[in-house]
């Protein structure tokens, strides 16, 4: 009987084969294994994109907020350094403070109460719907958030005008002026109904991965609706609120299209940061000061994140 044998040289240890970019150690350089000069090839690009309108924007902002710079005079032709005046004399700008005010209150009742839970409502009456009444729904409230701002603040002036307005019509108040007597409540309900479409598509997908099985558990057991949601659903999609709260704060907070409706007024009643900003930098032709208040907003905004992600990692670790 031939007993048939492989040769040392001929047989291949599986174990020992390479994949391409591998190197010899053992370390690939890249999860794709493409090799440095290729993985660089594909990150290069959109770097530079970063570089260019991120990085660079910011960098000039911040230079730009220690100077005096303006559009026009001799501080337009000759910048000086002031170092951190514009800062001091932002933080001791009750203009400022009161811009900030007012920031807070729309980002609280618009972004965090408005949208977060107007939207978590529309997804929680939908969720167990079909058909043509969630379809004409989801339709009016995604066409708020995909219309041009321009449009959306036209409808809205057409909406709450004092001698034409539709509202007024509708409930009888001829003359009642309510973007000059309740600007900031103008402005919140404005940016909610533009805003909600988000919050709804994010929950009603968060709601989706909230077993069925454990709602009917609840409602045998007794439990009504509130309880169900503070002790079944709140527990599972609590990520995904704070992910929507995370980013329609900070849309919120930088949000400009207030000015569309009410221009900050009157008085200065509705001058959110955004607005505030414009009016310094470009109407008034202060760049510098501007750009002090700017770079003031972005460590805001740093805050928020952190606080956010902070929650979030909290999360993390008692999962």
């Amino acid at each position: 009987m031939v007993q048939a044998t492989s040769s040392p040289d001929t047989t291949e240890d599986t174990s020992t084969q390479q994949l391409p970019g591998a190197r010899r150690d053992g370390a690939s350089p890249d999860a794709a294994g493409l090799g440095r000069a290729r993985a660089a090839a594909f990150v290069v690009p959109s770097m530079v994109l970063i570089v260019l309108f991120l990085v660079l924007p910011a960098a000039w902002t911040i230079y730009l907020g220690i100077t005096n710079y303006r559009l026009t005079g001799l501080a337009a032709a000759h910048p000086e350094i002031v170092g951190l005046d514009n800062y001091t004399t932002a933080l001791g700008d009750d203009r400022f403070l009161t811009s900030l005010g007012l920031t807070l209150q729309f980002v609280i009742g618009s972004a965090v109460i408005g949208q977060a839970g107007l939207g978590f409502a529309i997804a929680w009456t939908l969720r167990d719907r079909r058909g043509f009444v969630r379809r004409v729904v989801e339709a009016f409230v995604l066409l708020a958030w995909i219309l041009p701002g321009s449009v959306v603040a036209f409808l809205w002036i057409a909406l709450l005008d004092r001698d034409a307005g539709t509202l007024n019509a509708v409930l009888h108040t001829p003359g009642a002026a309510w973007l000059l007597d309740h600007p900031m409540l103008s402005i919140i309900v404005f940016n909610t109904w533009r805003g909600t479409a988000f919050s709804m598509m994010l929950y009603s997908a968060a709601l989706g991965n909230v077993p069925p099985s454990h709602l009917e558990t609840a409602k045998l057991a007794g439990a009504n609706t509130w309880q169900q949601l503070r002790d079944v659903v709140f527990p599972r999609i609590r990520g995904h609120i704070l992910t929507n709260l995370l980013l329609i704060s900070l849309w919120t907070f930088n949000d400009f299209s207030p000015y569309l409706i009410t221009a900050g007024g009157p008085e200065g009643k509705s001058e959110i940061l955004a607005v505030y900003v414009y009016k310094v930098a470009l109407s008034g032709g202060q760049l510098g000061f501007g750009s002090a208040i700017s770079f003031l907003m972005l460590l805001i905004n740093l805050v928020l994140a952190l606080v956010y992600l902070r929650m979030l990692g909290r999360r993390k670790e008692e999962a």
